[in-house]
């Protein structure tokens, strides 16, 4: 069985048919680029479209990646948010530089994004929790993000026991929960193409503007 598996990983393949990305379609802005494929990938209903991986780096140089959902952008960055005693907060207050990645198969497209965060204000994050279904901002006062768990009971009882507590009222914003900006200085798009000959573009930052570079698959 296993080698069976084996040999079809092996031999899986596939053409990439559904068009190609040309220099003199890019914008100067790689956000405007982006915005663009981000609404393509809603109108086609792809299963969660602002799915993004998020890489860190622990204190020894060991690289975690974990997916996270995408809930504001900007000129300014792009906003996720998060338990701040989470493994990846952790990574990020000791290293601030992060990696992202929308990978839009179905679309045969992906984006990956560079750049280092900062941590927003109580402010921001208030009026988005608050934003959130009343059972999700719950969630959040239960887990004790990263932390060993002895079974999913222990989640479950203390849900529960802080549905009855949070029953009347305004549910507050607990103190060890918040979220990032990434204030990102590239951004490369990868546009599947046949006979393996994909197009990926190169934006960093240089100055005021972005310098643009087509990259060999």
């Amino acid at each position: 069985m296993e080698t069976n598996a084996l040999q079809q990983i092996a031999h899986l393949r596939r053409e990439y048919t559904r068009g190609g990305l040309r220099r003199n379609d890019l914008p100067a802005d790689p956000l405007a680029l982006f915005e663009h494929w981000l609404r393509q990938a809603c109108d086609a209903q792809l299963p969660d479209p602002t799915a993004m991986s998020v890489a860190t780096v622990d204190a020894q140089g060991q690289p975690y990646q974990r997916i996270v959902l995408l809930k504001h952008y900007d000129a300014q960055g792009m906003i996720f948010y998060t338990n701040l005693g989470s493994r990846k907060a952790q990574q990020l207050q000791h290293n601030p530089r992060i990696s992202l990645l929308f990978p839009w198969h179905m679309l045969e497209r992906q984006v990956m994004v560079t750049g280092e965060v900062e941590q927003l204000s109580v402010l921001e994050v208030m009026k988005y929790f608050h934003s959130r279904p009343r059972d999700s901002q719950i969630g959040a006062w239960v887990s004790k993000q990263s932390s060993r768990i002895s079974a999913r009971g222990v989640l479950e009882s203390k849900f529960l026991e802080l549905k009855q507590k949070f029953q009347q009222g305004e549910i507050p914003l607990p103190s060890f929960w918040g979220g990032y900006r990434v204030k990102f200085n590239s951004m490369e798009f990868w546009q599947g193409g046949e006979h393996r000959l994909h197009d990926r573009f190169f934006y960093q930052r240089e100055g005021d503007g972005w310098k643009i570079d087509r990259l060999a698959p």
